[in-house]
């Protein structure tokens, strides 16, 4: 589908107010200040012309379900945003890859998890997600996370989630223990029997594997989440 040229879409981050530019006020006020939408604005902004760049990013967050969802994209998907090219979207691409493997770097500061909020701060991404996504976050023996997986797509019903699954990679990087994730699109973080009888099985399989599942977390919209270990569900 062709893109209208109207003058709507000419606007490029030369002809923004200087206080609208992602990357003047990246200098200014440093990259901490700035949403999601503009530091990818600044990624794509170079010779992006015919149209405006904050649209361009927060289209890219839109249709992916922000940064997670984002991540997952192919590079033909990302291609089907228009203002998107096969450049970009490998830039892009290259970007997203680097700081996955940022968390894992020798060296890197590790976020320790100490209480559910910790884990849950580090996956409220997902509260953007438009599907259910289950994804777990690895730890190592003083709680540390060294790094995440995501492991299933679709619907949380208990007799289609292969329990394996969760402890592939754990099991594969020496991990001592998991914290499960999962979203719930309605944005009501309440557990369903299914979530239930996941945890119960996972808690139990972990004991055998000697991979300790530490909790299992609810992501719901707004900033809503549940601890299925706070509420003692699934493990007892």
């Amino acid at each position: 589908m062709a893109v209208a040229e109207s003058a709507e879409y000419r606007l490029g981050v030369k002809e923004m107010l200087a206080e609208d530019r992602p990357r003047e006020r990246l200098l200014a006020l440093g990259a901490g200040a700035l949403s999601n939408h503009e530091l990818l604005a600044i990624l794509i902004g170079s010779g992006t012309s015919r149209l405006k760049v904050l649209q361009v990013a927060q289209e890219l967050l839109h249709r992916f379900g922000g940064l997670a969802g984002l991540a997952q994209a192919s590079e033909d998907d990302l291609c089907l945003v228009p203002g998107i090219g096969r450049v970009r979207a490998a830039e892009l691409k290259a970007c997203l890859e680097l700081g996955k493997r940022l968390i894992t770097a020798p060296g890197a500061e590790r976020p320790s998890i100490r209480c559910p909020a910790d884990a849950a701060r580090l996956v409220l991404d997902m509260s953007l997600l438009e599907q259910e996504h289950l994804r777990i976050l690895l730890l190592n023996t003083k709680n540390h996370v060294v790094g995440s997986h995501d492991v299933y797509k679709g619907s949380l019903n208990s007799s289609m989630v292969r329990i394996g699954e969760l402890f592939k990679e754990p099991i594969r990087q020496h991990c001592a223990a998991i914290i499960i994730v999962h979203n719930h699109p309605s944005g009501d973080p309440s557990p369903s029997r299914d979530d239930i009888e996941v945890t119960r099985q996972a808690v139990q399989a972990g004991k055998l594997l000697d991979v300790e599942v530490v909790d299992h977390l609810i992501i719901g919209r707004a900033d809503r989440w549940l601890s299925m270990k706070e509420r003692g569900l699934g493990f007892d």
